[in-house]
């Protein structure tokens, strides 16, 4: 009942959304205005997604001399992150942001991106591997059978979590019930730690907490700060269990019926914006932590020694074998050659 509700909502939200399109459609042919591209991010203004939607939206306005129109939509002004993929693959969204926790879902390979200890510790490495061919040539088709196509691997910095009492050892998780994204891997992961998982929507995370409904979450920096998680905690722990990644995604038809000069734009822009919201998402998330320990000086910081590190991994480590079981050939290609890429970039190969 409840996949059918979210459904009709999400086909509501995009019937909506295409009237829309058709009105603004209808006074730019009157005044011959600018195309306009609908662009959906999974976060609020403000955040890293937000950052690159921006200058996303100046770079393409300013290459274009003004003929091409971005407009970003923050989170919540269209529904769910479910909604916005579901309205990217109906046409009325022309690109999204899709994190591999929820189109994980629809696209099961992409949650190679979720397993815990897989990246490197070497920013430039990861940043490397993600624009490895190789690793695109298996991606992309994955993205083209749901009617995607992918346009770049973002990353917007390591995963934090936010608890109740200090965890430094897997032990220290028993009993804590720990709110993350609906991947199954994730839900292994935290139940190898010792921990409780629930899946929620982000929107619900901080009355749960509050509530005490759970004890933990897991986020960057900077969405701890930008969605006040750190009010209803006592323990920020910085475990680098994996960065987290996003993806920038468009409509396949769109993409394909893109116009040779239009396109090129949007591949230019998309190549210079890697390294711009790698810098942006370093600072964002050093500023953020800042102003948290400023406004809250009792948060307790804990970094984890590699020693700590090291026990988390040896836990995680099984959750592989549940990812190749679930995504098949298919996976385990892509989980070989992402590790692969890794090394290959670590060596300066």
């Amino acid at each position: 009942m409840n996949s059918v509700i979210t459904r009709r909502r999400a086909a509501a939200l995009a019937v909506a959304l295409a009237l829309s399109v058709v009105l603004e459609a209808c006074g730019a042919s009157a005044s011959e205005g600018p195309e306009v591209w609908r662009f959906a991010i999974e976060e609020t203004q403000g955040s890293v997604q937000d950052t690159y939607a921006q200058e996303f939206a100046r770079r393409v306005a300013e290459r274009t001399g003004g003929e091409v129109v971005v407009k970003v939509y923050p989170y919540g002004s269209l529904g769910t992150s479910d909604d916005l993929t579901e309205q990217l693959r109906m046409g009325s969204l022309q690109f999204a942001m899709a994190s591999p926790g929820h189109l994980g879902k629809t696209i099961p390979e992409l949650q190679v991106f979720l397993l815990h200890f897989l990246l490197s510790d070497d920013d430039g490495a990861n940043l490397a591997a993600l624009r490895d061919p190789a690793i695109r040539e298996l991606l992309e088709p994955l993205f083209l059978e749901k009617g995607l196509a992918l346009v770049d691997l973002l990353p917007e910095g390591w995963m934090v979590w936010t608890t109740q009492r200090p965890v430094r050892a897997p032990e220290d998780f028993e009993g804590i019930k720990i709110r993350t994204m609906t991947s199954p891997l994730l839900l292994a992961a935290y139940e190898a730690y010792g921990a409780s998982p629930q899946a929620m929507p982000y929107g619900e995370v901080y009355s749960a907490l509050q509530l005490n409904m759970i004890d933990a979450q897991v986020n960057p920096m900077f969405a701890i700060e930008e969605m006040s998680f750190y009010e209803v905690t006592s323990h920020l722990v910085r475990a680098r269990p994996a960065p987290f990644l996003t993806t920038l995604v468009t409509n396949a038809s769109f993409l394909e019926g893109l116009a040779p000069e239009r396109r090129a734009v949007l591949e230019e822009v998309a190549a210079e914006l890697l390294p711009f919201v790698d810098e942006a998402q370093r600072t964002l998330n050093e500023e953020r932590l800042a102003e948290m320990l400023e406004r809250k000086p009792s948060l307790e910081v804990i970094e984890l020694s590699e020693e700590e590190r090291g026990r988390f991994r040896e836990r995680a480590l099984p959750v592989r074998d549940l990812f190749r079981e679930r995504t098949g050939e298919r996976g385990a290609r892509l989980l070989a050659a992402l590790e692969e890429a890794l090394e290959r970039a670590s060596s300066g190969g």
